[in-house]
């Protein structure tokens, strides 16, 4: 891609750097002892298979009887991870036993751009079971416990920021299931997808995100669910769904400080952030309805959909006395979102398009006039993506997507229309155990862009490892620009069982 991608005075200008941290993030994750055994004869190599071993055998899991499916019931494929999304309600066990299913997993970081420190060495144990009742009623209970003890050995961030991801302990998933003829309903804190492109979220209106790391995890790890009840209606190709959320839940933005806060005003003298403001109440609920139709292999879909913007705009407010004062708080309003998707095998490549039109969506404005510093804006929001896929596991996707703004105020940053792209190449040609993957995105309007490289190490069913460098540049009032000092690599060990 040339250095207008990889610039050389970020990182491959100092290879030494580079390559020690990477090395010594892999040599204090936890590695398994199959994997260990097998390092100590690397000297006698003749080969890639006796590195890495056969191709990995199926997971290792819980035995379990499953009755099929009567309903189809609609999949969303997150073509940046082949995992299938933790949304997608699998089959219910036909017994009443219980069976227990989840995964550990290490994210160590090293943030080596401007201050170099060690940024994240999170540990993640997530646990979920499910079962269905003599009467037919199936469930699902999930949990997840984070710890991350750089907030205890370093004094890096913010009090506040150590206190907030330091540790948690959240309910993921806690639901049941039951049918009516020809109405399935799922009550209780549950994921709804409704839709899905590579690295960026655009028709997934429903749900909340972890954006603490922005969007650098899996997404199994940024869907935040939602407390809801949903209904699902199906006849043939036809599909109607309605949800109501009466008590939501909003991106987590983290703590002013935190390494990818979403924001960073102006450096004045008595500038204060306060505390998040989040509606609640059955005033604030959501909700929204969805229809969607599979025909002749073009899988279309449309909805509607309201609720206070799960993400957070930055109203401001000016004291004079009894000293002068700036204070942001992070606020939350009604918006009111028309979409679509669409979906099609076309043979050598997959087409995916989604469409998203948002009305009163708060924006910032750089009018010193305003009182609130906020104005209202209609957007509409589009992507259209084709994915080609070929031998050993290799795929190549490329993203175009658009924001317009069809009464820009003049005032806020962004252009009257902001277009930008993404491309990801993924493979195992190497090996079947090895999985290298690239995903760049950028803006088109400006130089503000993101790189994304990992490479992925599946030992076995169960154990998989990574090692990768997230690389941020642009200008300050950029998406990825805003993060410009905040290059970092890192290294992840998950185990699923």
């Amino acid at each position: 891609m040339g250095d207008h991608f990889f610039p050389k005075t970020r990182w491959l200008g100092q290879p030494p750097r580079f390559l020690g941290v990477l090395l010594l993030g892999l040599l204090i994750t936890p590695i398994p002892a199959g994997a260990a055994e097998k390092s100590k004869n690397r000297m006698d190599v003749e080969s890639i298979d006796d590195l890495f071993g056969s191709p990995p055998p199926a997971p290792k899991k819980p035995a379990e009887k499953t009755t099929p499916q009567d309903k189809p019931t609609e999949a969303p494929q997150d073509i940046s991870a082949p995992a299938v999304p933790e949304s997608v309600p699998p089959n219910q066990p036909s017994s009443s036993e219980p069976h227990l299913a989840g995964f550990y997993q290490n994210d160590l970081a090293y943030t080596y751009a401007d201050k170099k420190h060690w940024s994240r060495f999170n540990n993640t144990l997530d646990l979920s079971t499910q079962g269905r009742t003599s009467g037919g009623v199936a469930w699902k209970l999930g949990g997840r416990v984070n710890y991350d003890p750089i907030y205890d050995l370093a004094d890096t961030y913010p009090q506040a920021v150590r206190n907030d991801q330091r540790f948690e302990a959240i309910i993921r998933e806690a639901y049941m299931d039951f049918s009516s003829g020809d109405w399935d309903f799922r009550l209780g804190r549950q994921h709804v997808v409704w839709g899905e492109m590579v690295g960026l979220f655009f028709a997934d209106v429903v749900s909340a995100k972890d954006m603490r790391q922005l969007v650098l995890p899996d997404f199994d790890i940024i869907r935040i669910p939602q407390w809801a009840a949903r209904a699902e209606y199906f006849l043939g190709d036809f599909h109607v769904e309605g949800v109501w959320i009466p008590y939501m839940s909003y991106d987590n933005i983290g703590k002013p400080g935190a390494e990818f806060y979403p924001f960073n005003p102006p450096a004045v003298a008595g500038t204060v952030i306060a505390a998040e403001k989040q509606p609640v109440g059955l005033g604030e609920a959501a909700y929204g309805t969805r229809l969607s139709w599979l025909k002749s292999g073009w899988d279309v879909s449309g909805f509607y959909y309201t609720a206070n913007d799960p993400s957070a705009a930055f109203s401001r407010q000016i004291a004079l006395l009894p000293t002068p004062t700036i204070t942001y708080q992070p606020i939350h309003e009604r918006i009111h979102q028309l979409g679509a998707t669409l979906g099609k095998d076309l043979g050598p490549m997959v087409l995916k398009a989604e469409a998203i039109y948002t009305k009163d969506k708060l924006f910032n404005t750089t009018s010193a006039t305003d009182a609130d510093g906020l104005v209202k804006q209609n957007i509409l929001d589009y992507i259209v993506g084709l994915e080609w896929s070929f031998p050993q596991e290799t795929r190549f996707n490329a993203q175009f997507f658009q924001r317009w703004f069809p009464g820009h105020d003049a005032g806020i940053v962004p252009d009257k229309t902001e277009s930008g792209i993404s491309l990801l190449f993924s493979t195992q040609a190497l090996h079947p155990k090895l999985e290298p993957k690239l995903l760049l995105i950028r803006s088109l309007n400006r130089e503000d862009w993101a790189a994304q490289f990992k490479l992925t190490w599946k030992l076995d069913g169960n154990w998989r490892l990574a090692t990768g460098v997230d690389i941020f540049t642009g200008p300050p009032t950029g998406l990825f620009g805003a993060f410009d000092d905040k290059d970092r690599v890192y290294t992840e060990v998950r185990y699923s069982f």
